[in-house]
């Protein structure tokens, strides 16, 4: 949990520099971007998931 917190707090960082320097976010702008990597997140982990339960 201290890790997702940490990075939630770094990655809002980095957002308040980006609009403060008027750069682009470097994430997807749109909730569909976000949620494709959510998506292969999920993916990857199921995947680790069904080989250690499965293939070891």
């Amino acid at each position: 949990m201290n890790e997702a917190l940490i990075a939630t707090a770094t990655g809002f960082a980095v957002g308040i520099l980006f609009s403060y320097f008027r750069l682009p976010i470097p994430a997807p702008p749109v909730l569909s971007g976000v949620t494709g990597i959510v998506g292969v997140y999920l993916g990857h982990v199921c995947f680790q998931y069904l080989i250690t339960r499965f293939f070891s």
